[in-house]
């Protein structure tokens, strides 16, 4: 199957930041139990689910289902609900959406150094907590979406 020349890399780019996630997650927080970490993963996991975003796009300009990509990360979300109409790519682009926000947001820390490290964002929909646990959840949640945008470009799941 030929692919643009874009296409394999932007996947292969959240492949690479889910491998940083992932240490992030099992050797980093397992030692430092910081927020700073909890915000570095937030941030690759957000960077991860940005670059399926171009996959799906750079597969949808090669299917010619799209003429062209936008630059801007909102239109490219909305772009990518419009053209593939699936509800766990509208929840990966809302997903996304989601982690952005609590990673801007202003935050409080709190236990630090021990198992049930917390951040607190404050965000305009309320108050959001990220703990391990949580990150926990939401890295194997962009792994699902990573997996599954790898089926549909692929060829394992029809769009």
């Amino acid at each position: 199957m030929k692919l643009l020349n874009t296409m394999p890399n932007t996947l292969e780019d959240a492949r690479e930041e889910m491998k940083r996630a992932d240490h992030l997650l099992y050797v980093s927080l397992k030692y430092t139990r910081t927020v700073d970490v909890l915000k570095s993963l937030l941030e690759r996991l957000t960077n991860a689910i940005d670059a399926i975003i171009d996959g799906l796009l750079d597969f949808a300009l090669e299917k010619k289902k799209i003429k062209e990509k936008p630059e801007n990360l909102g239109l490219k979300g909305t772009l990518v609900k419009k053209t593939f109409k699936d509800e766990t790519i509208n929840e990966m682009i809302d997903f996304s959406l989601t982690l952005k926000k609590i990673n801007r947001a202003e935050f409080k820390r709190s236990r630090e150094f021990r198992r049930h490290v917390t951040m607190t964002a404050i965000t305009d929909t309320g108050i959001v907590e990220i703990n391990i646990d949580i990150i926990k959840e939401h890295y194997f949640k962009t792994k699902s979406y990573l997996d599954y945008a790898e089926e549909i470009i692929f060829g394992k799941k029809e769009t």
